[in-house]
């Protein structure tokens, strides 16, 4: 019975954001019951027309009393829904059962007598009233007994669209748990079968037959005030390829990491899939597939698209708009923020934030490792978004801390693609990303070669390829390396480089290890191994926080940089005593405040930052600015 849940629950949330957009934005005032009651008896005498326009006339009059220019402490619009206030009394816009199908104001069974009584919800509801917190772990014991990660994908994805304060409350109270749930591993499997479950939508849809209108469909999203997008062209979906409109559930997923690690309130975060078509044939046959059914468009009809994307924004919602571009192509993402990194407040969080929380994990590791990042040599399985963004902000820290110039840095970073080691004799057919790193060196065709030439501390995956550090790569390293650092990149789980049990295993227990999905811990020898997770979730909800906290207009790199550091900074000598480079989660929130208060610093340093005047202090701001999942109580 337990495994039918999830569906079933689904049919009892009808009604979609933008159906809930309709609600006018005012208090359930006596002036819009007395315009019901109104409406009721003019319904007698006159039919439903007369009263219809009666209560929208009544409702357009209570939603101008609303002010929406007003700026907030977390630096955004002021929200109508009074997310942002300092009180925790609240007045609340529907009524009755409407508020019960509102999963922003709806508490479920946590409504007192009072709000019952005032909100005319007296009957509507068993008698008990419990907490909060009993609430969550109700819905733990009902999540702890799916045995599927996707059902229980699908069991989170549903309380978000029927109760949006208690589906944070969960996250943020059991976010090691639940995690992997809400994003990698299992959201690479909800994108694949996204077709087939999908239920309602969770963000604007923007396909090549919007072209000339874009700006109009943002205006179709309920919510004015947004603060982040997330965007994805769904062609490179984690490791698992071209996954077209089905992509949608990495814009969704990154948006409510946003708000449950790094506070950004949910109204303001805004989750967009641009379809283009897919290359994908199963896609392409699926009867179930939602998106455009052609090939991809490329060239001159894809990059008008994008552009008229950006400056709808920009036109929309303003200068200060964080952009997230997600999982698009290499040739795509590298371009698109070159274009509108100087003109857009943009960040690619495959290139930039895998970059941050990379060196972050290898700042760390140096407590263990001993010296300093120039010291050491790398080498990296895999040179697209991921490889060359990870390498070139490796190579900024280097020339940051010694001053050589960058040409010099790059020296010690070295590149294996498809063809083998990036060398020079192979710059003139390299994609212009790639030839930074064509240093002097014979030809080497495999990874175990290039391991045994280069002799790396560091190997590092970023190939989406599984199972490509052999046994044979990984003895390599630990006969050259007292404490091989080994960072199995790859997303999800089955396209790691290597397991933690392998890296642990076959190094004698000597490895340092972190992944990219979550490895449970493993027994080696009578010790316990506690692997790392070089999550992306680490970095980018801080930053977007300290973004917007500082009303910052571009992305500069050295906010990476601070980003990394502030991370780094986290890591206690307990965690590193586990071989950990990476805090646990569970402590989340605290490094976002850190993180955020890091990159808002650097914003302001360099004259980037448009909230004047910076706060005294940027930790405490930080963590002021975060949004609270806890229940209101309801005037």
């Amino acid at each position: 019975m337990i495994q039918n849940k999830a569906s079933i629950a689904g049919l009892s949330s009808p009604f979609s954001d933008r159906q809930r957009g309709i609600v006018p934005k005012a208090p359930c005032s006596l002036k819009i019951k007395a315009a019901a009651a109104a409406a009721a008896s003019n319904r007698d005498r006159n039919g439903t027309v007369l009263a219809v326009e009666t209560v929208t006339k009544e409702m357009a009059e209570a939603e101008s009393l609303i002010d929406d220019s007003q700026p907030t402490v977390a630096g955004g619009i002021r929200d109508a829904y009074g997310e942002d206030a300092a009180t925790e009394d609240q007045p609340v816009t529907p009524c009755g059962y409407s508020l019960l199908r509102d999963p922003r104001h709806n508490k479920g069974l946590a409504f007192t007598d009072k709000e019952r009584d005032a909100h005319y919800l007296l009957g509507l509801l068993p008698p008990s009233v419990p907490s909060q917190e009993l609430q969550v772990k109700k819905l733990m014991n009902i999540i702890r007994q799916y045995q599927v990660p996707l059902q229980k994908y699908m069991y989170m994805m549903d309380l978000q669209e029927r109760n949006e304060r208690l589906f944070y409350k969960l996250l943020i109270d059991h976010v090691e748990e639940m995690l992997p749930i809400v994003y990698t591993p299992t959201v690479g499997e909800a994108c694949q079968k996204y077709g087939s479950i999908f239920s309602r939508p969770q963000g604007l849809y923007i396909s090549l037959k919007e072209k000339g209108r874009i700006l109009e469909v943002l205006r179709n999203w309920p919510e004015k005030n947004i603060q982040v997008i997330v965007v994805t062209d769904g062609q490179r979906i984690l490791g698992l390829g071209d996954l077209g409109c089905q992509g949608m559930g990495i814009p969704v997923g990154k948006l409510s990491l946003y708000t449950a690690l790094g506070g950004v309130r949910p109204s303001a975060c805004l989750p967009i899939t641009i379809d283009v078509g897919t290359n994908n044939e199963k896609l392409l046959d699926d009867e179930f597939y939602i998106g455009l059914r052609q090939r991809r468009a490329t060239g001159q009809e894809y990059d008008e698209l994008l552009h008229e994307f950006m400056t709808a924004v920009k036109q929309n919602y303003g200068e200060r708009v964080l952009v997230q571009f997600e999982d698009f192509a290499n040739h795509n993402a590298f371009d698109l923020l070159a274009k509108y990194g100087t003109t857009h407040l943009v960040f690619n969080d495959d290139i930039q934030g895998t970059a941050a929380v990379v060196l972050s994990g290898l700042m760390a590791a140096l407590k263990l490792l001993g010296g300093t990042l120039a010291d050491h040599r790398f080498l990296f399985l895999g040179a697209g978004e991921a490889g060359t963004g990870i390498a070139e902000l490796i190579a900024l820290e280097i020339s940051k801390q010694t001053q050589m110039p960058l040409d010099e840095a790059r020296k010690n970073i070295w590149l294996v693609d498809s063809k083998g080691l990036i060398v020079e004799s192979r710059k003139e057919s390299l994609q212009h990303f790639k030839k930074p790193w064509a240093h002097d060196h014979e030809p080497v065709e495999t990874l175990l070669e290039a391991v045994n030439d280069i002799k790396p501390t560091v190997l590092i995956g970023t190939s989406g390829v599984g199972r490509t550090f052999t046994q044979e790569v990984v003895e390599a390293m630990a006969s050259f390396n007292e404490k091989p650092l080994i960072l199995a990149l790859s997303n999800p789980t089955s396209q790691s480089e290597c397991t933690a049990e392998q890296a642990y295993t076959w190094t004698n227990g000597r490895a340092i290890y972190a992944s990219g999905s979550p490895f449970p811990p493993v027994e080696y020898e009578g010790q316990t191994y506690v692997p790392g997770q070089s999550n992306n979730a680490y970095i980018f909800p801080g930053l977007g926080l300290g973004l917007i906290m500082s009303g910052t207009i571009r992305v500069h790199d050295d906010m990476l940089l601070a980003a990394s550091e502030a991370l780094a900074a986290q890591v206690t000598q307990e965690n590193l005593d586990n071989g950990q480079i990476y805090p646990p989660f569970t402590n989340i929130r605290k490094i976002s405040a850190h993180i955020a208060a890091n990159v808002a610093a650097k914003a302001y340093e360099l004259g980037l930052a448009t909230r004047l005047p910076r706060p005294k202090d940027l930790v405490a701001y930080a963590e002021s600015c975060m949004y609270s999942p806890s229940y209101r109580n309801y005037r």
